[in-house]
C-alpha cells in the first residue's frame, strides 16, 4: 500500500501546477521550486513526479509547451509550459469543487481538533 501523504499530494498536483502557470509561463525546475518554497518543504517533488503530470495536462489540453532559448552564460533552451483557456476554466472549476471538498472534510472532522 502506498504512502497516505503522498496520495493527497498526488490528488491535487494537477491543480496546484494549473495554479502555479496561470500566474506566467514557467519551465520544469522553476514549477518544482514554486512548489517547493510556496509549501515550505511539503510539496518536495523530484523530476520524475512532475512531469509526468505535465505530459497529462499537455495530452488533455489544459497546458501547452513551447522551446525558448536561455539567455544565460550557457544559452540552455528550455522547455516551458502555459496554461490554455481550457486550462483556466477547468482550473476555476477544480478550485470550487477543492473548496467544497475541504469544507465537506471539516464539517466531518473539524469538530474533532485534528
Amino acid at each position: 500500500m502506498s504512502d497516505p501523504a503522498s496520495q493527497l499530494k498526488k490528488g491535487v498536483l494537477e491543480i496546484l501546477v494549473l495554479h502555479l502557470l496561470n500566474r506566467g509561463n514557467l519551465y520544469g525546475y522553476q514549477l518544482i521550486s514554486e512548489l517547493d518554497e510556496r509549501s515550505d518543504g511539503y510539496f518536495k517533488l523530484k523530476e520524475g513526479t512532475l512531469y509526468p503530470v505535465l505530459y497529462r495536462l499537455e495530452d488533455s489540453g489544459l497546458v501547452e509547451s513551447y522551446w525558448e532559448q536561455g539567455t544565460g552564460k550557457r544559452g540552455v533552451r528550455r522547455k516551458y509550459y502555459r496554461i490554455t483557456a481550457a486550462g483556466k476554466a477547468w482550473l476555476q472549476e477544480m478550485t470550487g469543487e477543492l473548496a467544497l471538498f475541504y469544507h465537506s472534510i471539516y464539517k466531518i472532522m473539524g469538530d474533532e481538533r485534528l
